[in-house]
């Protein structure tokens, strides 16, 4: 059951976002007008790339309502707190698909690179700077126990890289007259993007394939529950992460002494690796069936 205080930093993450998304909206508008006048691919990948902070935002807010306010239910036990996961990963195709967009654009302009002028885009780069570094540092405190905000911080931090990339090729092109900085940054922003956008997918589809954390070594574990003293057996022992920040178990231990003890003792060793969501049957000897999907 959630706490007040669980409530609290809930609504703290929630206020956040939507201030966030408040924010980006606006210079979104700025950013994507500015691009296609002056006809700027650098500009327009950071605008890409913004609409996608944008979609992460709101997808983000959408789970964190449906993890704070949807009620479990007999066909919902664990209620809706696995959106922020499902977020995660429709955020990292977007970015893919935002990063592969850039790329092929990047390449049909190659020989053919039109005239850009870089003041604009150096007011532009300047502005998404301040914007994207003030949102960042709205959403970074609540960055290390949800994936939906995880998936928004680490693009709106992207994003901030791609305002100086764009600020880089702005300068160049003033002072240069170089046609290819314009195309060079494009390029630059979208190979950035890409690696992060998978690893924000991998760790999404660990949760959903229910993989056991990366953290815990369930060997360790095992060996750890059958040193509990009295415990003769431990098998179907099953870890897996619900949503970042709370994971969960499951295990059977056959003993042949006071079950109430060995059970004390095993939640003592699970909760120690973190694991206070956990679930542990203890058998006499000779009782257990077979578990078809693992021991």
């Amino acid at each position: 059951m959630a706490t007040g205080h669980d409530h609290r930093h809930t609504d703290s993450r929630l206020s956040r976002m939507i201030i966030g998304a408040v924010v980006l909206t606006a210079f979104f508008a700025i950013e994507l007008t500015t691009a296609v006048v002056i006809n700027s691919i650098a500009l327009l990948a950071d605008a890409g790339h913004l609409l996608t902070d944008l979609a992460a935002l709101f997808m983000g807010v959408v789970a964190v309502v449906l993890a704070r306010c949807g009620s479990a239910s007999p066909s919902r036990t664990y209620g809706w707190h696995r959106a922020e996961v499902f977020t995660a990963v429709a955020n990292a195709v977007l970015l893919i698909g935002m990063a592969t967009f850039i790329l092929t654009e990047a390449i049909r302009r190659i020989g053919t690179a039109p005239d850009v002028p870089g003041v604009p885009m150096i007011v532009v780069a300047v502005a998404g700077m301040t914007v994207n570094t003030g949102v960042a540092l709205l959403l970074r405190s609540h960055s290390a126990d949800s994936l939906a905000v995880r998936g928004a911080y680490m693009e709106v931090v992207a994003d901030t890289v791609g305002s100086v990339g764009v600020l880089i090729a702005g300068v160049v092109t003033v002072t240069t007259d170089w046609p290819y900085a314009d195309v060079v940054v494009a390029v630059f922003v979208a190979l950035w993007v890409l690696p992060r956008a998978f690893a924000l997918a991998g760790a999404a589809l660990r949760i959903l394939s229910e993989a056991s954390p990366s953290h815990i070594d369930v060997d360790e574990l095992r060996a750890a529950l059958a040193a509990v003293d009295g415990v003769t057996d431990v098998h179907d022992l099953h870890v897996w992460t619900l949503v970042p920040g709370q994971d969960m178990a499951t295990a059977h231990l056959r003993a042949d002494t006071d079950p109430g003890r060995v059970l004390g003792q095993a939640r003592a060793v699970l909760a120690a690796r973190g694991l206070t969501h956990a679930t542990v049957q203890v058998e006499p000897p000779g009782q257990g069936a077979d578990c078809p999907i693992g021991c």
